[in-house]
């Protein structure tokens, strides 16, 4: 089965310009979006970071090592999923820095669907994680969209009744539950009831 690679921005960071070289024609060939870096210090001071995105990050550089640079980004709280690549000899240490929030580690030189299954990972850690919690300022103004109907169904909602249970309250179809069910997840900017219910705590 083929690996699904969302499109992202992957950084790779290594102080070999051949692996740097190699990694940018295979992910290019594959879609995606690539950025190099010689050291880990040029990743740090690079302006090029976008949301969806990931890094494949040597361990073991000149300077600053992937390891440093991995303490670093968890320092400032930076969610950007890292994969590590490793030397022969390396696994102890690729495993250790698993332990501390890499999501995979790939011995050098990798295989191309090694490569593309880090990155598919990649995409789910980011695509599942949970989006940091909104002001309530920014909440108050996506509630306001909503009419006073609209308003009633997510109350009932977010306490977890169903449609058929909101339905029969509200003296309305099944069919209209849904309707406003759609139009609160766009007016409130959610991808589903987990969203709703973390906006109205």
């Amino acid at each position: 089965m083929p690996c699904r690679t969302d499109r992202l921005r992957v950084h790779v960071v290594d102080d070999n310009p051949s692996v740097l070289d190699s990694m940018r024609a295979l992910l290019m060939a594959h879609g995606q979006d690539v950025v190099l870096h010689g050291s880990a210090e040029a990743f740090l001071d690079s302006s090029q970071r976008t949301a969806a995105e990931c890094l494949l990050l040597d361990l073991r550089m000149p300077g600053m090592s992937g390891t440093e640079l991995q303490r670093r980004l968890r320092e400032r709280a930076d969610p950007i999923p890292i994969v590590m690549l490793t030397g022969h000899g390396d696994v102890p240490v690729a495993v250790a820095a698993m332990k501390a929030g890499a999501i995979d580690f790939i011995e050098k030189p990798g295989t191309e669907a090694q490569i593309l299954a880090a990155i598919a990972l990649a995409a789910d850690t980011i695509a599942n994680r949970q989006p940091p919690p909104l002001p309530a300022g920014e909440i108050a103004e996506r509630l306001a969209r909503l009419t006073h109907r609209e308003r009633e169904v997510l109350d009932h909602l977010v306490i977890g009744e169903t449609n058929k249970a909101i339905a029969d309250r509200l003296g309305i179809s099944q069919r209209t539950v849904e309707i406003h069910r759609s139009r609160i997840r766009e007016k409130l900017e959610a991808r589903g009831l987990s969203d709703l219910i973390r906006m109205m705590r």
